[in-house]
């Protein structure tokens, strides 16, 4: 009995440590939005750099107490001065923009960063040095307990009383409080917000240093901690609460124990239990659980509000065109950029179907791979488990998808904001889990294999003209859904939800119709794709799937219904040029990079602005 009480108190302690490292990064994070609004992917990237930084540091200085904890504050700031640096030289040019060009901006400095890591530290997983005073453990009932872990403990309370010191006794401290609640009308008061953000971001970025560097004893360093964290730091963040620091505290122990006693009770729950929480308390808790009403809810993600008309004569001119060269293409090139064309159309229409929610519905999700990917394997388990003919597979593959989605809709569309987001990045890695964990079923990670076309459709060529068919006509269907009622009350629904509630319409149904629009056609995308490929994993429902979609839609130009298009083609063909050569993920982060600073409008807004609105928000 002694035995199993001291190993149940070991669980929890090793959970508060484990929260230690989570926490900093986390509050860190929460910090930045809450003053800047920059929901920064790169938080991730500073955490890792900083567990690199922290362990050639320590090996540089001499051994001992001293240089140990040195080399882990020196970390830190080495980190808080490149998060400054990537604040002045980046970041401070896009404050005006909307913030999903931010977001754009932070992920190509992910890119960035995980070569640039890869180049200056090595491929190999390194392993931290212990700490010295503490390399030994502690006998509870008999169980051990690492005393580095209860050190842990001890600094996650420590560093969020610092904290609460820092804004609630000092000057600045209430300067950036009063940003927290109202960035316009400190601005208004003569606060200097280019040196308060920049300050900010130090300490937001010398936070996630210092999580990496303390976690060095337990969990040593890698490439793919920045991704990994960044995902656990913004569930903290949202279940905690947009800009609450003791929110962060309470959401990183809760998710911290959590892990430690759920591969317990629920081994396979583990990679889904994080989200899962997320998702209860947003449902239940709109805001987060000690986060104020609309701390998050006012960054809406709203794509640039430009007046949709019709198409110019030119641009239907353009489109038929662009119309014949496709009837041409498979005389004029190879097999390969067929399949490459095949790619690019199906990514389109899933763009497309993102758009719809993004731009007329004002709704961002950072889970779009659910229904993409939802679509590949409702098509695939329809193959290899009824053999289902391909086109009854792809006809019922969308609906299915569509039912989901009115469902993840249905829960979505009580929030808004980064919160609504958040909330479909949950349902999203519930799906991925599922069909990750379920072997049986789907495959888990070896995935579905021998998911080919008909005969009829197994020749490249037959395939590609049944792709652009089915592609084209997707993303025609849904230009043409935007001119309609429903799509001018999805309008009003984004423009001003309290007037459209006045009047009698339910914004919540419009919203949920308008998850299930968007969720058949990108799972029409994802059923086509699989038999494209001839396979399907679970990577075509993780994250990163979700934010090529996202990306696809910056890079074209969310001004225009014609971005999409434009941006899938050329991510796609950029994707597949760029990773063919080493580093590749560094050039396209420097691309990405420059097209959010000298394009912002994207590369159709771009064209729409300096050649005289040629595309003129061509719709229908």
């Amino acid at each position: 009995m002694d035995r199993t009480l001291g190993f149940y108190i070991v669980q929890f302690l090793t959970g508060l440590a484990d929260a230690s490292a989570l926490f900093l990064v986390a509050c860190g994070l929460s910090l930045i939005f809450g003053v800047s609004r920059i929901v920064n992917l790169a938080h991730g990237s500073f955490y890792m750099v900083g567990a690199y930084v922290a362990y050639y540091l320590i090996g540089f200085f001499s051994e001992g107490g001293c240089a140990f904890w040195a080399g882990i504050v020196l970390a830190a700031v080495v980190v808080g001065l490149i998060g400054v640096g990537i604040e002045v030289l980046l970041l401070r040019r896009l404050y005006g923009a909307p913030e999903l060009f931010m977001l754009f901006a932070t992920f190509g400095v992910v890119l960035i960063m995980q070569d640039l890591s890869r180049w200056l530290f090595g491929a190999e997983d390194l392993l931290g040095p212990r700490a010295p005073g503490l390399a030994g453990s502690v006998n509870i009932r008999g169980t051990l307990l690492p005393q580095y872990d209860l050190a842990l403990i001890l600094i996650a309370p420590l560093i969020l009383g610092v904290l609460w010191l820092l804004l609630n006794r000092t000057r600045w401290g209430i300067l950036v409080r009063a940003a927290t609640e109202d960035r316009e009308m400190s601005d208004a008061l003569g606060v200097n917000q280019t040196r308060l953000f920049t300050s900010v971001f130090f300490l937001g970025s010398f936070l996630a240093g210092l999580g990496g560097a303390i976690q060095l004893p337990k969990g040593g360093a890698n490439l793919l901690m920045d991704l990994n964290t960044i995902a656990e730091a913004f569930v903290v963040v949202v279940v905690g609460g947009m800009g609450s620091i003791p929110g962060a505290y309470l959401a990183a122990v809760i998710i911290g124990e959590l892990g430690s006693f759920g591969v317990l009770v629920f081994p396979e729950s583990t990679l889904v239990l994080m989200f899962l929480v997320m998702a209860v308390v947003l449902v239940i808790r709109p805001h987060g659980l000690l986060g104020q009403a609309g701390a998050g809810a006012h960054v809406a993600f709203r794509a640039a509000e430009a007046v949709l008309q019709p198409a110019s004569k030119k641009l239907k001119l353009l489109g038929l065109a662009c119309l014949v060269l496709i009837l041409v293409m498979p005389v004029l090139v190879g097999t390969f950029q067929l399949v490459l064309l095949t790619e690019i159309a199906l990514f389109a229409l899933a763009s497309m179907s993102l758009y719809f929610m993004m731009g007329p519905g004002g709704m961002v999700s950072f889970g779009h791979a659910a229904f993409f990917g939802g679509g590949a394997y409702a098509a695939a388990l329809l193959v290899h488990y009824l053999q289902t003919p391909m086109e009854l597979a792809v006809l019922l593959a969308p609906l299915l998808v569509g039912l989901l989605a009115l469902i993840i809709g249905w829960f979505c569309v009580r929030l808004s904001g980064v919160y609504m987001a958040m909330l479909t990045l949950a349902f999203a890695q519930i799906c991925w889990s599922i069909v990750f964990q379920w072997g049986e079923v789907t495959g888990g990670d070896d995935g579905l294999l021998s998911i080919w076309p008909s005969q009829w459709a197994s020749d490249k060529i037959v395939f590609y003209y049944l792709t652009m068919i089915l592609s084209i006509g997707g993303i025609l269907v849904l230009r043409y859904f935007i001119f309609t009622p429903f799509g001018y009350t999805m309008r009003a629904c984004r423009d001003s939800a309290l007037r459209v509630d006045s009047i009698g319409i339910n914004l919540a149904r419009h919203q949920c119709l308008a998850f299930a629009v968007a969720g058949v056609f990108a799972g029409l995308a994802g059923g086509l794709y699989v038999f494209s490929k001839g396979s399907v994993f679970p990577d075509e429902m993780a994250i990163p799937r979700s934010f090529d979609f996202l990306f696809m839609v910056l890079l074209g130009g969310v001004e225009t219904l014609f971005g999409p298009i434009a941006g899938a083609a050329a991510f796609t063909w950029l994707h597949d040029q760029i990773s063919r050569t080493d580093f590749w993920q560094l050039i396209l982060g420097c691309i990405f990079v420059l097209l959010v600073v000298a394009f912002p409008q994207g590369i159709v807004g771009s064209i729409n602005v300096r050649w005289g609105r040629f595309f003129a928000n061509q719709n229908h």
